[in-house]
């Protein structure tokens, strides 16, 4: 046991015996310098409007029916009652069905999404670590997502060093 706790003492030594490099970058300030990024979230907006008009078009469809409905329901027999009633209920389910398609978890949207900024970020991630390598850093914090950091020297923020190897000034 006390070998175990030696070796251990040992290698914690040695790990904090080098100097750790540590860097920050801002995910926020690189993505809004890369006019890809810009030209993907435009089309993102334009295809998520597009589809929202047509899920609010089916509801707006379904709510129509409703209404005529509660307004001719005196005048219609049961059986007429029931062939709105299951038409309206389909008109709603259609919607639903619509509205999950596009913007569910694993939805149209989402695969966009996934397929405009996938190759985006690789390519950031991948200047980073670049970076990482060359200039021996242990670690690297994203400043924009990080609620915890409080305050960061400027002089450890490589994000123009990240758009730079990107080929972005």
């Amino acid at each position: 046991m006390k070998r175990l706790f030696i070796m251990l003492m040992v290698a914690l030594g040695a790990t904090t015996a080098h100097a750790q490099k540590f860097a920050l970058v801002d995910m926020e300030y690189i993505l809004k310098n890369i006019p890809a990024y810009e030209r993907a979230n435009e089309q993102l907006n334009q295809v998520s409007k597009k589809w929202q008009a047509e899920v609010e078009a089916l509801q707006t469809e379904a709510q129509t029916m409703y209404k005529n409905y509660q307004n001719e329901a005196v005048f219609l027999s049961e059986e007429q009652k029931t062939k709105k009633e299951e038409a309206i209920v389909a008109k709603e389910k259609e919607a639903s069905e619509l509205k999950r398609k596009y913007f569910g978890p694993d939805g149209e949207l989402f695969k966009k999404r996934e397929s405009l900024m996938t190759p985006i970020q690789d390519e950031i991630y991948n200047a980073v670590k670049d970076i990482s390598e060359q200039k021996g850093y242990s670690l690297i914090l994203d400043r924009a997502s990080d609620g915890g950091i409080i305050f960061a020297s400027p002089k450890i923020d490589i994000s123009n060093e990240v758009l730079t190897k990107l080929g972005y000034n």
